[in-house]
């Protein structure tokens, strides 16, 4: 690969069958380099369905960094990570919580939008990713976070914290907690100082038979993200 591009495609072997976007990561490059090359990802087969790549959006020095899962209906159309109902409600949480004025950076763990059709195939409706999914997909979440190096990560929902924490990751159990950043490889110097919080994800405050209770949860979680920023 040359500096701050990615492999070309048609050089892979079984496009998409890998499930590993490794080499379609630039070695050199910021962020800009990093979305351009991420449009290109055929690092897993959910690139043939989806509209296009929702690679991260925010500022490349920002102290907070929120993971989601993957994008929505809506992403998958604008291009862009937490434009839909979801993404409406995480930024007013945000607000509530005393974060409105951080610089943030917003990403997910899987860029494609994974789906299936209703009945009447009008609709798409979400689907969660594999583990098999993610795990191809955690080289482009890697390289945003050692770009952006945040003093806070927070992962929003189970998928998210798999993608950082393994497979054994529940919400319940770990939410609302700081815990120290863990290293990104198998090296154990691959990491900063960094903290990470988990909470849920904002669809599911929307899927709350108490949708008020499930925001206030929401909200608190973020407040201790924003304690920690000072």
């Amino acid at each position: 690969m040359a500096d701050g591009t990615s492999a070309n495609p048609g050089t892979l072997p079984s496009v998409g069958r890998q499930y590993d976007a490794g080499p379609y990561v630039p070695r050199h490059g910021g962020l800009g380099a990093l979305r351009r090359a991420a449009a290109g990802c055929q690092g897993c087969p959910l690139f043939e369905h989806a509209t296009q790549t929702v690679f991260g959006a925010g500022s490349a020095h920002a102290r907070l960094l929120l993971v989601g899962e993957q994008p929505g209906d809506q992403e998958d159309r604008q291009g862009e990570p937490f434009v839909g109902p979801a993404g409406r409600l995480l930024h007013r949480a945000l607000e509530e919580a005393g974060l409105g004025d951080e610089d943030t950076y917003v990403t997910n763990a899987v860029k494609h939008f994974k789906f299936t059709t209703s009945a009447g195939g009008k609709r798409r409706i979400h689907k969660a990713p594999t583990l098999r999914e993610m795990t191809a997909c955690r080289p482009w979440l890697e390289a945003e976070l050692r770009l952006v190096t945040p003093e806070v990560v927070v992962v929003l929902g189970a998928t998210a914290g798999r993608a950082l924490l393994g497979s054994s990751f529940k919400v319940g159990e770990q939410r609302g907690v700081l815990r120290p950043m863990p290293a990104l490889g198998d090296d154990p110097a691959d990491a900063w100082q960094g903290q990470l919080l988990a909470t849920v994800h904002p669809s599911s405050v929307l899927r709350s038979d108490d949708r008020e209770a499930a925001f206030r949860g929401l909200v608190g979680d973020l407040s201790v993200a924003a304690s920690a920023l000072g």
